[in-house]
């Protein structure tokens, strides 16, 4: 692909439409199984489209060619996404490999580690899940005891994990395991072992939105090569607070847009509230608050993405990306009530064929939206990093 620039853009624009068009199956235009379940039962057409967007490297289009990315500018991917939306079409390639696990180990693994996990991720071949949290160990997640024991050329782990997501349909896992247990930071060792392996147990957390995608993981002698060792032994803690960065980027959607091939909410409101004579949505106070969460949305991609770009070739991780998950989550979750507000009614649904499915959809939305200011750190876990971190106030739990 030729790195196109300034009016060439343009051209690229066109290429990308032309290319969408005659690639992206009309059967999926305006979903987005990638959000629900049913991405783990994929139609013929879901693979086709997945396929053909693996083979571009389109699904993770800045990421380096070499290791079957896009290798594409900012400016051009952005174009990519655009010409996506405009087609009403999902990006396929998706999941923790792609928003957390990938970028991490593009900075911090070795040769070998990209050229065997990386290509796989940007072709969507195989699903990751996180071995972070534990029952003891959520919110001070350094306090982790799973164990894993140096066994020459291999490690063997025991312990258990929680609210790992996906759990139950991912191939291989990136987790934080305890290797030193005299240190508590500095004893935290970043290791990938698969999935489908004697001694791994995963058990779905069902939830209120009626879909299981967090899980227990029980861990009995799993085994983790020494090749599958990121990072240093004991300097998984470094590690794993850049992964949280891109998790929480990714979550607001600084990782990969915020779009999800629906409809736009404003047509949404057109739609069931109704228009007035000059075409406007008829509910004035809604119009408003609608347009305020437009406008504070725009803003917020706008400066996700500037904070994305400023946060590469940083040294160490940073703590910004608190402040956008708070700020970027809160968003979202107003987004998901003012749609059940449109709906009305239409909006209360959970199942039978007086609603849409685009209405049970955002029901089901609404509720699992709720989970976003818990998981990848909760909105006062980030709250306190940027008192502690960025503002410097003092810690009033050490004051005594």
């Amino acid at each position: 692909m030729a790195d196109f620039g300034g009016t060439d853009l343009e051209a690229f624009r066109g290429e990308v439409r032309t290319w969408v068009e005659a690639n992206f199956p009309a059967a999926l235009k305006g979903k987005n199984p990638m959000q629900v379940e049913e991405r783990n039962t994929p139609t013929p057409d879901m693979e086709a489209w997945r396929k053909a967007v693996g083979s571009k490297g389109w699904g993770t289009p800045t990421w380096p060619k070499e290791y079957g990315g896009g290798g594409l500018s900012s400016a051009e991917a952005r174009v990519v996404q655009g010409e996506f939306a405009r087609a009403r079409a999902y990006n396929p390639i998706g999941g923790m490999g792609v928003m957390m696990f990938g970028p991490t180990l593009l900075e911090y693994g070795t040769e070998a580690q990209k050229q065997e996990h990386i290509p796989p991720i940007c072709r969507g071949e195989i699903a990751w899940c996180q071995g972070f949290s534990e029952p003891g160990a959520g919110s001070d997640l350094a306090g982790l005891q799973t164990k894993a024991e140096d066994k020459g050329d291999h490690f063997v782990i025991n312990g258990q994990k929680i609210w790992t997501s996906g759990a139950q349909w991912a191939d291989w896992c990136f987790c934080l395991v305890r290797t030193d247990t005299s240190k508590k930071h500095e004893g935290i060792s970043f290791v990938l072992f698969t999935m489908h392996q004697k001694g791994v147990e995963t058990r779905p957390i069902p939830l209120i939105a009626g879909s299981s995608p967090f899980c227990e993981v029980f861990l009995t002698d799993a085994i983790a090569e020494k090749k599958n060792l990121v990072g240093p032994l004991n300097g998984g803690w470094t590690i794993a607070k850049r992964l949280l960065q891109h998790e929480r980027s990714g979550l607001t959607g600084a990782g990969g847009g915020l779009g999800s091939g629906g409809k736009p909410i404003e047509q949404l409101a057109k739609e069931y509230v109704g228009v007035d004579e000059e075409g406007r949505i008829a509910d004035s106070d809604l119009r408003t608050r609608l347009i305020n969460n437009v406008m504070n949305m725009r803003a917020f991609q706008q400066t996700a993405v500037r904070a994305m770009v400023e946060a590469r070739g940083n040294a160490s991780p940073g703590n910004t990306t608190s402040i956008m998950k708070n700020a970027g989550t809160s968003l979202i979750q107003e987004r998901h009530e003012m749609a059940l507000e449109i709906m009305g009614h239409q909006g209360l649904g959970w199942e039978g064929d007086d609603f849409s499915a685009e209405e049970l959809g955002a029901v089901r939305g609404w509720l699992f939206g709720k989970a976003f200011t818990i998981f990848g750190g909760s909105s006062e876990v980030q709250s306190n990093i940027v008192s502690k971190r960025i503002l410097g106030l003092p810690d009033l739990t050490q004051s005594k």
